[in-house]
């Protein structure tokens, strides 16, 4: 599921629910297990402030449903996870025990860091879900020896995102 929360980057949210839906089948994940906000520089600053200590937006934060809150500030990874905008489960036999969070984006910085790259703006979108869903699953590029960036290139290549 994703919800668009910001008005200043259009952005074409069923392309991106589709490619969810491949990247969670690609890694073993059942559909519904991870939420996708677009959400405004302000409210991801705000988000990266308070949980990572850094003053500026950033591009991407995931909130796992999990997470130790005493962890709160080591990576994007670790943030609290009723900060971001949760959902419930959209149908009874969905459990929340098998939702493992949720991913907050922010179109305008993303939008910037295409153009640093040298990317599309969708292909931009489309990595920073696949970041997102990987630091959902435990990875962490700041603290771990490259596991996290090998996985993600491998990833990459699966979903056609060189």
């Amino acid at each position: 599921m994703i919800l668009n929360r910001q008005r200043q980057v259009r952005v074409s949210i069923h392309e991106l629910e589709l490619f969810l839906s491949r990247a969670l089948r690609l890694v073993r994940l059942p559909a519904g297990a991870i939420g996708v906000c677009f959400v405004t520089n302000a409210q991801i600053a705000r988000w990266n402030r308070a949980y990572r200590g850094k003053k500026s937006p950033t591009d991407v934060l995931s909130f796992p449903a999990n997470a130790p809150q005493r962890a709160r500030r080591k990576s994007k990874s670790r943030a609290k996870p009723g900060a971001a905008p949760t959902r419930r489960a959209s149908r009874p036999s969905e459990s929340l025990d098998s939702y493992l969070g949720d991913i907050a984006i922010a179109p305008a910085v993303a939008r910037k860091n295409a153009r640093r790259f040298g990317r599309a703006f969708s292909d931009e979108m489309r990595i920073l879900i696949l970041h997102g869903i990987l630091h959902l699953l435990g990875y962490d590029h700041e603290t771990d020896s490259g596991q996290m960036d090998r996985r993600e290139a491998r990833l990459r290549r699966a979903l056609d995102l060189v």
